[in-house]
């Protein structure tokens, strides 16, 4: 075997020739059982093991890398292979245990812009959907750093990675949720809708609908900050994604806010005005971008509901639900990437369905039929068919 890559060649024609059924069973010899074991391990990668490794190139500082000579570009690269490894819950949960998350939070401070990108987008995997990572990171003083990437960072694309994390470490999260507001958060957040970055934007407005959505007592501080104005300005954009955002948080707005009807009638009348001019923007589209704009009308709607008495023109002009919309889509795949087992199944229902149709027929009977057991009735006499011995043709 050589020793840069494993022979599969030689592996696939032993396989087959021990495997096929067609050889009588016999031992191994020791040399195959090393030759084999030595191929399968080759390939076979201790996580731990490479996940310490990684620790250790974290650990060190980042003058003594670089004048040892590996480049950002090879610490980009091996934050990639931590984040696959980090995919398991299981070893998110140990990094900590092996000395690497607080390293790794020590990455969003990195010179180099990629990388700290790179360092908050492992972050936000490791916390994704995993409350333990998460009390790991808020343990390990993590959001401070994010938060300061987030707000202070010079490249966007560093402060959206960010943003990210920061949204997958205080989700379902409520010590996370109470620290984030200590931060400032909200104030971040209102910044961030200034940007001119779309997915920078996005992403924001998205924390924002489900912070309001989980804490509505926060609609009114919300209120205070500004941000009707600037979500309401962020519903007239030319990207969909955060036209239906914007809708979205104003909506959360919309059903959390107390002080309705004491203040903010301008700030009503202006949502009001935006609303039927978008609303008659999509009555002049074509069927097919009405029919894309399925969220965006209903949104729409639920806002114009909640901010007047009177149904919406899209209500009234039919176009807020539209013939077919909510029916399934066509199984066109199906028909011709039919799973084996139903398939199968489908052919003996057919072949069922085809013998009980063939048994109800009745049988064209050519010659004599079989000999029949006599049957007498109860007065001992026999039927003139059977007194005669024959069959009726």
């Amino acid at each position: 075997m050589a020793k840069d890559a494993p022979n599969w060649e030689g592996l696939l024609k032993w396989s087959l020739a021990h495997a096929d059924g067609t050889a009588s069973q016999r031992h191994l010899s020791e040399e195959d059982r090393r030759w084999f074991m030595e191929a399968m391990q080759s390939q076979t990668v201790d996580v731990i093991k490479r996940m310490k490794e990684i620790t250790l190139v974290m650990q060190t500082p980042e003058q003594v890398l670089e004048a040892q000579g590996v480049t950002p570009a090879e610490i980009e690269d091996m934050l990639d292979e931590l984040q696959e490894h980090v995919e398991s819950i299981d070893m998110a949960n140990d990094l900590h245990s092996i000395g690497g998350l607080v390293p790794l939070i020590g990455y969003l401070k990195n010179s180099h812009a990629n990388i700290r990108a790179k360092a908050a987008d492992v972050v936000t995997t490791i916390v994704q959907n995993n409350p333990r990572s998460q009390q790991l990171v808020m343990e390990a003083n993590g959001l401070e750093p994010l938060m300061n990437q987030f707000t202070s960072d010079t490249d966007v694309a560093a402060r959206t990675k960010a943003l990210g994390a920061i949204s997958s470490l205080i989700r379902h999260n409520k010590p996370g949720i109470a620290a984030f507001r200590l931060a400032n958060g909200y104030g971040a957040l209102r910044d961030a809708l200034s940007s001119e970055d779309i997915r920078f934007q996005r992403k924001a407005l998205h924390l924002i609908q489900y912070l309001l959505h989980e804490n509505q007592v926060d609609c009114n501080t919300v209120t205070e900050l500004g941000f009707p104005r600037i979500m309401t300005h962020l519903a007239s954009s030319e990207d969909s994604g955060v036209r239906e955002a914007a809708l979205h948080g104003l909506l959360e707005l919309a059903h959390g806010r107390t002080d309705k009807g004491t203040s903010n009638i301008d700030e009503n009348e202006k949502l009001k005005k935006l609303l039927e001019g978008r609303m008659k923007d999509i009555s002049l589209l074509s069927a097919e971008d009405v029919s894309a704009a399925k969220e965006e009308r209903q949104l729409l709607d639920s806002l114009w509901s909640t901010c007047s008495d009177e149904p919406s023109s899209l209500r009234e002009s039919g176009l807020l639900s539209l013939a077919g919309e909510d029916a399934p889509p066509p199984d066109v795949a199906g028909k011709h990437f039919e799973p084996p087992l139903r398939a199968w199944a489908a052919d003996r229902n057919t072949v069922s369905t085809t013998t009980s149709s063939e048994k109800k027929e009745a049988p064209l009977l050519l010659g004599l039929g079989p000999p029949s057991t006599p049957h007498f009735p109860a007065n001992g006499a026999a039927s003139e068919n059977e007194r005669g011995g024959g069959t009726s043709s």
